[in-house]
Formats: C-alpha cells, structure tokens, sequence
C-alpha cells in the first residue's frame, strides 16, 4: 500500500492549498513586504497565569476544543475560486480516487482471507503447543533438536551436566507450569495489567485461542483449570469492525464484548470491600457498613470500556484512550502473544520490541559524564526527577493504539 501522507511545511508563494488560501485570491503583483520575526513584539505572557485560568474554567476549555474541532475540513472557498474546466478535472481525480479506494477494500478482503487460510494451517501447531504445555503430550526428538539448533551452540560441559541433574529432579512435572502466565508478564502491555492477586488465578490458565468471526472481527479465548477464584472454563473476549471500510480500505474498530466471569464468594478480584464504622447520633451505636470499590486488575480487559452512543451520554473524558488501549491489547494478544508464546516465555520476544526508557523502567537517569559535567546544578536535577517519578506513579507508559475508532 502507498506510505501515509506526511505533514510538511507549506509555502505559500508557491503551492497554495484549500487549507492556507484565503477566497480572494490577492494580486501576483502584489510587493507587499511579508512580516518578519524581527518585525513583530510580543507582549509579554504569563503562561503560568494562563494555564491557571483554563484550569479553572473547563468549561472555557471544552467551548474552544468544541470551536477549534468545528474548523477541521472547513473548506476554504479555493476550490470555488477555480475556473469551472479546472473544477471538472478535479472532479474528475475524485472518480479516479474512488475507483482506487474500491480496489484498496479488495485487498485488504483478500489479505483477511490469506490470513484466514494460514490461521488454518497454524491451528494444529497450537493444539500440540497445548497438549505439551499441558504434559498431555511430549515433543518428539525432532522437534526438541530443530529447538537446540534454534538457540546459540555455546553450551558447556559443566553446564550439561547441572541439565542432567535437574532433569532427574524435575521427573516428576507434568508439561510446562505457569507457561501463559510467564509469557503474559514478559509481554509490556499485558503486564501492566497483572497484580499480584491475578497471578495466582492466572496460574491456572491452560490455553489462549483465537479464532474469527464470519463478519469482520475475531474472539479471543482463555482456558483455565479448576481454580478457587471462578467457576468459568473458559472466559472469551470478541472484537467487531464495522461492515464498511475506512479511508485507504482499512477495517475500522467498531467495539468488544466479554464474557461475565462467575466469581466465587468473595473471590473477585475486580474489587475489594472496604469496611466503615457509623455512628447514631441518637441511639449512639455503632454499625458496619460495608462497599464494594473496584481495583485495578487483569480480568478488567474481559469487561470492556464503551463508545458513547449520543452526544448527549455522559462518557469518561478518556474514554477514546481507553478504548484505543483496550483495541490495542486485544491485538497484542492475537498478533503477538499467541502465534509466538514461546519466545514471550522465554523473553527472547522483547529483543524484538521496540521499547522506550518509560517501558523498561528506567526514567529518571542521566548519563554519568552528564552528572560529572554538571555538579553544581546536580541537586535542582534530582529533585526535578524526584518529582517527575512521583507525578508518573511508577508505571510504564502504554503507547496509544493505532485504532480507528468511529
């Protein structure tokens, strides 16, 4: 497919556009001296006191995103100005468009097909990946070798024989324990999801699966064993696309369903129950009185945010981050953690990733020839990255989602 439009700088003298001409064309022989930087005196701004006025007025805020959100597309009144045989090749261009956007959504229906046909051949490499993971199967010596040659040739003697050893030792354990849930917290954006309460029911998931939809979409699904959190099998998880195309053919993210997990008694670990004592003011006793509040948690990702329906609903102010996040993991899942589970196990997928500083923990550092360099103003640096990790909270960033939502 062709590369995205890139922004660029435009200059006026010569390529106007309908975005930057104003609809009277001025005279081309016209000598009107353009301002210069040096030309023009700003007056001084406090930025300080204008962060603080919008930050009491949100209003005010909303009003002028509402204002500035309005002028996108707008058009300018050039392509009016045109003479009429210039309008008609214009027009003419759009048909020729049209007819590339038509063949833009037959490839994208055929490379959904291609990937149909290969999910096919891959689905039973994932079912002996299970049956091994699960010890219900072991690999043959022809797989176990294609794996040691998969990996650098630099074992030693010494360390052979420490394998032999704990090959005797670990006789005993069935397939590959806490395989899934090794492999989601090696995976960034799985990760930042997973507390310590979730592992431990996270230890029983067996399988993660997918599959498609016949319309356009695809459910993702998680298997677990007996456990003492839910009484559920399995837990599923299904993302539609809208029926029409977007722009360049693309599928366009419509929303996600999941299933409702059967919790047992005091067993959710989507909440926590928080206790507080009430006082009569007549009788003067004391009661109990006990809420339910929801806490961060994994099993969020199976009760998805939604899109709001109407202008009029009240929606969260980040409920488009959120739902470009959530449409994010559901892809992680599918293009990532599934087809290569066992790099993700192993960590040998993360040399793959690309990460930044925030990703791998490491906000805050300068280099040391930096510090050396700069003694005097080393204590005003700390305490500026002492209050940045506060403001961060301490947890990774998680890139936005390259979704389109409607």
């Amino acid at each position: 497919m062709s590369e995205p439009i890139r922004n660029k700088k435009l200059d006026l003298q010569t390529a106007p556009t309908p975005q930057n001409t104003p609809a009277n064309n001025a005279p081309i022989s016209s000598h009107a001296q353009q301002p210069g930087v040096s030309s023009i005196k700003e007056e001084e701004f406090d930025r300080a006191a204008a962060a603080s006025i919008f930050a009491q007025n949100p209003k005010l805020v909303s009003l002028m995103e509402g204002k500035l959100s309005s002028l996108v597309g707008r058009p300018s009144g050039y392509i009016e100005s045109l003479s009429a045989p210039v309008r008609r090749r214009v027009a003419g261009l759009k048909g020729v468009q049209k007819e590339h956007s038509k063949l833009e959504a037959q490839f994208q229906e055929e490379v959904l097909e291609l990937e149909k046909k290969y999910f096919a051949k891959f689905t039973p490499l994932y079912q002996k990946r299970a049956r091994i993971v699960n010890g219900a199967a072991e690999p043959s010596e022809e797989e176990v070798n294609a794996g040691k040659q998969a990996k650098e040739d630099d074992e030693t003697e010494s360390s052979k024989a420490e394998e032999s050893e704990m090959n005797e030792s670990a006789a005993d354990i069935k397939g590959i324990p806490e395989f899934w849930l090794s492999a989601m917290k090696n995976q960034v954006s799985l990760a930042e999801l997973i507390t310590d309460d979730d592992q431990l029911a996270l230890k029983s998931l067996t399988d993660i699966r997918m599959e498609y939809l016949e319309r356009p979409g695809f459910r993702l699904i998680f298997e677990f064993a007996e456990n003492e959190f839910f009484t559920n099998k399995t837990i599923t998880k299904t993302y539609y696309y809208q029926e029409e195309s977007g722009y360049g053919g693309d599928f366009i993210y419509d929303h996600a369903d999941g299933d409702k997990i059967n919790w047992k008694d005091d067993k959710d670990l989507t909440v926590r129950i928080e206790s507080k004592k009430q006082r009569n003011k007549n009788t003067k006793q004391t009661r109990v009185v006990k809420k339910t509040v929801p806490k961060e948690s994994f099993f969020n990702f199976f009760d998805p945010p939604k899109a709001p329906q109407s202008e009029d609903e009240d929606v969260p102010e980040d409920v488009e981050e959120r739902l470009e996040l959530d449409y994010q993991l559901g892809e992680d899942v599918k293009e990532k953690l599934i087809p290569r589970a066992i790099d993700w196990f192993t960590g040998e997928a993360l040399q793959f990733e690309e990460l930044d500083d925030d990703d791998l923990g490491v906000g805050g550092f300068e280099d040391e020839d930096d510090e050396e360099d700069d003694d005097d103003g080393s204590d005003d640096r700390e305490e500026d990255e002492e209050s940045d990790e506060e403001d961060d909270g301490g947890k990774p960033k998680q890139e936005a989602a390259e979704c389109k939502q409607s």
